[in-house]
């Protein structure tokens, strides 16, 4: 895969955490009178990091497998299998009803995602005026 490509790629995946981001942030704060009701966080690019740095630590000796039983010392993870997760946060309480929302924290995280999301849509629109000067020269 090309640069170009790969790089269009992993801003699309971005933008559509964000857009799991907002929705979850958006669930949070409408129950955040819900007594017991746990907030959800979204995990992608933390998990995204990991799999691109993969790329970069293979070893320098590599194990040769002779057997399928054989662990490998190294397995490069592709960044494309990297999914989008909702987790439950179970181990705070904000509230004295069981409930862990605070909405000034998910409003916090709300503004953040957006300017998150607009930076996401300038690399984007970047990468693609790049291209368009390429092919007006």
């Amino acid at each position: 895969m090309n640069t170009f490509a790969r790089t269009i790629d992993v801003l699309h995946r971005a933008m559509d955490a964000s857009t799991v981001r907002r929705q979850v942030i958006a669930n949070n704060l409408a129950n955040a009178n819900v007594p017991n009701f746990k907030r959800t966080n979204v995990n992608f690019e933390s998990e995204l990091k990991r799999a691109l740095e993969s790329e970069k630590e293979k070893p320098a000796l590599e194990i040769t497998m002779t057997d399928p039983k054989h662990i490998p010392n190294w397995k490069e993870r592709d960044y494309r299998d990297v999914e989008i997760r909702r987790v439950l946060d179970y181990t705070s309480t904000y509230n004295n009803n069981g409930n862990n929302v605070d909405a000034e924290q998910e409003f916090m995280l709300a503004t953040e995602n957006q300017m998150s999301y607009t930076l996401l849509t300038q690399a984007a629109a970047f990468e693609f005026s790049q291209i368009n000067q390429v092919l007006r020269s």
